[in-house]
């Protein structure tokens, strides 16, 4: 973990107590997405440890990982596929249900979005509990894609969730 970059995402990053409910503190990125210079560092860190993995597509979770996952894909050289709260894509979906810390939620992919042999990196802005992250990876191996890897603006690590992502490495760039 780069410790400037990391202790500038942690000064950027703005916790609100008690959204979306009470005892959830949800961590605002867009200070770090409004200073250029953060952000496209933190892009370049996103994604190069993932270089030798041969990516050949970034998936972005909704809403926020759409944010960071789209440079990241450009900054590889890779397609992009977004993963979407249901009922949001437009064509045949692929679901994968999963459960959050304040609720359940499902995440969709269009059915022919993972051509054969792809190898896909996960882009999210937290991991807090794993759920999300975990539902991503489990849906990009059911459209038969390779998971080659998780990475993440900023850990919430008393949740532990890293725990729940298994058979790929995960990339931090903070922790708090």
């Amino acid at each position: 973990m780069n410790q400037r970059l990391s202790a500038a995402i942690l000064a950027a990053v703005r916790p609100i107590p008690d959204h979306p409910s009470v005892g959830i503190t949800f961590q605002d990125i867009t200070p770090v997405l409004a200073d250029a210079g953060l952000f496209r560092r933190v892009i370049e860190e996103m994604a190069s440890p993932f270089l030798p993995a041969r990516v050949t597509h970034v998936v972005g979770i909704e809403a926020r990982g759409f944010i960071l996952g789209a440079p990241v894909a450009a900054w590889l050289g890779t397609g992009f596929i977004p993963a979407r709260k249901p009922g949001k894509l437009p064509w045949k979906t692929m679901r994968e249900e999963y459960t959050l810390e304040y609720g359940t939620d499902a995440l969709e992919a269009h059915r022919d979005a993972v051509p054969g042999r792809s190898r896909v990196l996960v882009v999210d802005d937290v991991l807090a509990t794993g759920g999300t992250a975990r539902a991503a990876g489990a849906l990009i191996r059911r459209l038969g894609g390779e998971l080659v890897g998780w990475t993440f603006l900023l850990e919430i690590a008393a949740l532990r969730g890293r725990r729940r992502l298994a058979g790929a490495p995960v990339h931090v760039l903070a922790s708090r």
